[in-house]
């Protein structure tokens, strides 16, 4: 497995490897849900094309230093981990090696990040959306694997990729899970255990508002309120947001008359957890 660290080594390694060349952005702190992620590129590449990946905690996409500060890094067994899922390069930057000191320009999104995780922190997805253009224009992958669980991140990078004619393919991979069906994420393993003990139920919560459909129910609030009865009965969670969206511009709809997404985002102290479930008319 290869590595590089800087932009000057990634394009030399690049330059080595043959097409199709698929890319799994992620900020370390490497899961099953990210390993599956890297399958899945390999599957797509096949194999004689590159899999590759970026570990870089993205300092511009945070809204609050503390979590940040907090954002676990274990390089050396993300690399170790990246190498027996057969990544074939890795490139592990600094921030001053991804960003110019007098930095002056920034994707700015300003419709799909309106509301869910883009109302709650504010400068998230400018961040998120500058630093995966930057990756695309590093890594020129003819691929690039994202996850569900963060389904705003996904329609947003989709979005950016139509409207900048970026000329790579986003491949969304469904969420991985926990047996307790919890999503993975890498802040998972912050929580304290009485939280983690409790955390399935962000799931469950989700899962007990789509019950409702089959039911013949369509209009948002019950589903709403059936979701947010069931978190607020934990002693431990605060909610950030409870939205149901159109499945494709983000918006917030009254009625299920489309795909939607029912998404949520909730704390466990400081560490903070999303996930969301698909509504299907």
């Amino acid at each position: 497995m290869r590595t590089a660290a800087t932009p000057e080594e990634l394009r030399r390694e690049i330059a080595a490897l043959p097409s199709p060349l698929v890319l799994v952005p992620t900020m370390g702190a490497l899961h099953q849900g990210h390993l599956d992620l890297m399958h899945r590129a390999r599957e797509i590449a096949g194999p004689q094309g590159t899999v590759a990946a970026s570990i870089f905690v993205n300092p511009i996409q945070f809204d609050r230093a503390g979590d940040l500060a907090a954002y676990p890094q274990p390089l050396e067994q993300d690399l170790e981990k990246c190498r027996a899922a057969g990544v074939d390069l890795v490139f592990t930057p600094a921030a001053d090696r991804m960003y110019f000191p007098d930095r002056s320009i920034t994707i700015i999104e300003n419709l799909l990040s309106r509301h869910l995780c883009g109302a709650t922190r504010p400068g998230h997805f400018d961040g998120v959306c500058t630093v995966v253009m930057k990756l695309f224009n590093l890594f020129r992958p003819d691929a690039a694997v994202f996850g569900e669980k963060d389904y705003q991140q996904l329609a947003i990078i989709c979005r950016m990729v139509r409207d900048l004619d970026v000329p790579v393919e986003i491949v969304g991979y469904p969420t991985v899970r926990e047996p307790d069906g919890l999503a993975m994420s890498s802040r998972n393993a912050r929580l304290a255990p009485d939280h983690r003990a409790d955390a399935p139920r962000i799931r469950r919560a989700l899962e007990g508002a789509r019950s409702l459909l089959p039911l013949g129910e369509r209009s948002a609030v019950p589903f709403l309120a059936a979701a947010r009865k069931h978190l607020e009965e934990s002693p431990f969670l605060k909610v950030d947001y409870l939205e149901l969206v159109d499945a494709e511009t983000l918006q917030p709809v009254a009625r299920i008359q489309k795909p939607a997404v029912l998404a949520t985002a909730a704390f466990y102290g400081e560490v903070r957890l999303i996930d969301n479930i698909l509504l299907l008319p």
